[in-house]
């Protein structure tokens, strides 16, 4: 197919970036439609080319593509997981219900996403990634504007690549918050900009809490940017100057930068730097992607309630994941929902932590029924009040990752009156 003719589609959520890669492309010559999720993308993104569908337009989706010849499909800004009582489902969604079961089963963002990229591929579009269609857009290495990392900026930076990399296997966390070595925050499901807000709001809590620090972006290990390239932005830097952090390292190559002259006046005058950055593991240091069908893990019942094998999946995800984190110094709880981890603990407490994954929307679940799982490395974080934030939440039970011994009756009573299971499972070395 010549250059000529490449026509370029974007599906568009929300944020600025369907815009900025519009106006590139159209810059460049390139014939562009977009297709808008409504309550998604922004009110403002309107004209001839635009065509507005609601989450259960599939059929409309595809049509307004086809109709404008697209040969080449991005699908890039911020989406928020629809409720299934939302979508306005047209022809075109039934006719594809059996391949939409699949794709929201699939649960964590890494399997619904490379899903929906097979869909759009099997309707006859090539998906590419927003930085292969508007190439200034992605960082650099180097210092993008006038301010430059320290060394012990960089020390920080290099430790949380590393922790990024850890996690990858578990599809959970593109930025952390790092500051003296100490990890104070790392990204769940809320997003960067709602990580960076918790880190401020920790700090400002603690009094004492040391200024400076670093937020890293880095993607995912196995990570697919045609769909999922992570994005800093002015909001970012604002988040950054709030708490108190010195600057903003971004994986080169692997992120963009949004409205990239606000974002780094913003941070230059703030003080802040915005550098691209290399991860420097050696080779094959990246762990594979963890399967928790493929493992075996030894659950112990605490009582008279025992897990479902969806559950046994998502305690051995879990447990996988505070071992992982445990080489940092974090990570003293997780939350595991459909095989897909909400969040994970820096040092903000069990409770804390539950809370903020009660919050946290999955993927859209097809049954009423009891899922997720709380995971705790110890169990004197086991109490009455976290078995009552557990029960609220609607989880299925609680996951430890030492003995019994330390656990209380207590709260164990309560789990039992709860309907809740309670397992230990010792600590293994090779899980992920």
């Amino acid at each position: 197919m010549g250059t000529g003719e490449r026509r370029l589609g974007i599906l568009a959520g929300g944020g600025t970036l369907p815009r900025e890669i519009a106006e590139s492309a159209a810059g460049r010559g390139l014939p562009v439609a977009i297709v808008a999720i409504d309550s998604e993308a922004d009110p403002d993104l309107t004209g001839a080319d635009v065509t507005r569908v609601n989450w259960g337009g599939i059929g409309g989706m595809i049509r307004a593509l086809r109709h404008a010849r697209v040969t080449d499909l991005v699908i890039v800004g911020h989406v928020r997981r629809p409720e299934l009582g939302a979508l306005k489902p047209d022809l075109g969604f039934f006719r594809n219900l059996p391949r939409l079961l699949k794709i929201v089963a699939s649960g964590g963002d890494d399997g619904v996403l490379r899903r929906v990229v097979r869909f759009f591929e099997q309707e006859g579009f090539r998906v590419i990634g927003p930085g292969e269609a508007a190439p200034e857009l992605v960082v650099r290495e180097g210092a993008a504007g006038a301010v430059r990392a320290s060394e012990r900026d960089r020390a920080d930076i290099q430790t949380g690549l590393a922790l990024i990399r850890a996690l990858g296997p578990y599809d959970i966390g593109q930025g952390v918050v790092i500051a003296g070595g100490r990890i104070e925050a790392i990204e769940g499901v809320e997003g960067t900009d709602r990580m960076i807000a918790r880190a401020a709001e920790a700090r400002r809590t603690a009094g004492d809490a040391p200024q400076g620090g670093v937020l890293v972006k880095r993607s995912k290990p196995e990570q697919d940017l045609r769909v999922d390239m992570p994005a800093i932005g002015p909001a970012t830097v604002d988040g950054a100057r709030a708490a108190g952090l010195s600057g903003i390292a971004a994986e080169a190559g692997n992120v963009l930068i949004a409205q990239r002259a606000l974002t780094l006046a913003r941070a230059d005058a703030a003080g802040i730097f915005v550098e691209g950055v290399r991860d420097e593991a050696p080779a094959g240091a990246t762990p594979q992607r963890f399967k928790a069908r493929h493992v075996v893990r030894d659950l112990n019942p605490l009582g008279g309630v025992t897990p479902r094998r969806h559950s046994v999946r998502d305690a051995a995800k879990g447990l996988a994941t505070i071992e992982t984190l445990a080489r940092f110094g974090v990570g003293h709880t997780a939350v595991v929902v459909r095989n897909h981890v909400l969040a994970v603990e820096a040092d903000e407490g069990a409770e804390a932590t539950v809370r903020r994954a009660e919050g946290l929307r999955q993927w859209a679940s097809l049954t009423r029924r009891r899922r997720g799982v709380v995971v705790l490395r110890r169990a004197e974080a086991l109490t009455e009040a976290l078995v009552a934030i557990v029960a609220r939440a609607g989880y299925a039970g609680i996951a430890i990752g030492d003995d019994a011994a330390a656990a209380s009756g207590d709260a164990l009573a309560a789990a039992e009156r709860e309907g809740l299971f309670v397992v230990t499972s010792p600590p293994r070395g090779d899980a992920g």
